[in-house]
């Protein structure tokens, strides 16, 4: 692997900001310690080989849930079904960053399928690589993934609005109605969009449309399952698990190098996620190949926690019982202003260096 492989693709490159990583000399470290000892790709891994495993199981699964669904309980088919569903997620992610043993047009064919219904890949694709910008990374109105707002705007809000987007903040609430949040929060932002007349994605949404009909006319002519049991049992479900990756991946911090966590975890979720439970290590080299993160990880375990201030968690059994009821943040960005809402200070953990421990905690990995 050449040294090429660790510079990432957008606008915010290793050592191009220094708040990054504190300095560019210590950027600049990391890097080249990680080309030095990095180990030549396999030619099963230059073509792709571990993605091209992982596109063939989740396609051959997601087929088999449909084939057995009038066979087996929803209780057992919406979690699994929930389960491939998001690790397809993780493959178009793989798809925006890595998957360079592959042309682009190949590579962009693998993973467009909607069988999430919900998102374009396309648009996926334009907002999560404005979320790289490392700089902007949990500012509300420049990251298009934080769950943060301006404090003029949180004024604004009711107290019911609040009080969801509060409860979104709880780990039971942002796995159960997170995704009721979320959802419609591209939709109307999209048809904002197209009222003001700007039709920029107009083609992009109609091919989504025509996809997602064929994967529905697929889920109910060929499989004989009704569009709301697929809805709920692989759409909605598949929310949840992506939710639970989300909920703590990113807090504020004035240091930019510090607002992307780790989480540790075992093969289930580490291969549901393409590891990209390791958020710090693929924000610091988003062109990585995913089956090389958990190595990174361990090799240079110590130079990127001190790089996000050990923001690292053991397993998101943790990150439940640590909030599973409590907010982890009040949603305003810049933190601190936890005094102008309902909540008692007592009861929130503020981001944000002033009042937000750094994190290493050591419990089980889960």
């Amino acid at each position: 692997m050449t040294d090429s492989h660790f510079i990432p693709d957008h606008e915010a490159e290793i050592g191009g900001d220094k708040s990054l990583v504190g300095s560019e000399g210590a950027s600049q470290g990391l890097k080249l310690a990680l080309s030095r000892d990095a180990a030549a790709n396999s030619w099963f891994e230059q073509h792709e080989g571990p993605t091209l495993l992982v596109a063939a199981a989740i396609y051959a699964s997601w087929l088999l849930l449909l084939a057995s669904h009038e066979h087996v309980p929803w209780w057992i088919t919406a979690p699994l079904a929930g389960y491939v569903v998001q690790w397809h997620s993780s493959l178009q992610h793989e798809a925006i960053h890595g998957m360079r043993g592959i042309p682009k047009g190949l590579r962009r064919a693998l993973v467009w399928a909607p069988i999430g219904v919900w998102c374009p890949f396309e648009i996926y694709r334009r907002l999560h690589s404005q979320h790289h910008r490392n700089r902007y990374v949990t500012y509300p109105g420049q990251d298009p993934e934080s769950y943060y707002n301006k404090e003029e705007d949180w004024k604004e809000h009711g107290d019911l609005w609040r009080g969801l987007l509060t409860v979104n903040q709880t780990f039971l609430g942002r796995l159960f109605i997170g995704p009721f949040l979320q959802m419609p929060r591209l939709l109307i932002d999209e048809a904002g969009k197209m009222i003001a007349g700007d039709t920029a994605n107009a083609g992009i949404w109609l091919r989504h449309c025509i996809g997602s009909a064929l994967v529905l006319l697929l889920v109910t002519r060929v499989f004989e399952m009704s569009v709301w049991s697929y809805l709920v049992e692989f759409t909605y479900s598949s929310f949840v698990f992506g939710m639970m990756r989300s909920f703590t991946e990113h807090r504020w911090s004035e240091r930019a190098s510090e607002r992307a966590a780790v989480v540790e975890s075992n093969w289930v979720f580490g291969l549901l996620f393409l590891w990209n439970n390791l958020h710090a290590v693929h924000h610091l080299f988003p062109t990585v190949s995913w089956w090389k993160l958990p190595h990174v990880w361990r090799r240079h375990r110590a130079r990127i926690e001190a790089h996000n201030g050990g923001f690292v968690f053991r397993g998101y059994c943790e990150i439940a019982r640590r909030w599973l009821t409590t907010p982890n943040f009040i949603p305003i960005h810049p933190p601190g202003r936890a005094s102008e809402n309902s909540l008692s200070d007592a009861a929130v953990l503020e981001p944000g260096p002033a009042t937000q421990p750094r994190i290493t905690l050591r419990t089980h990995a889960t």
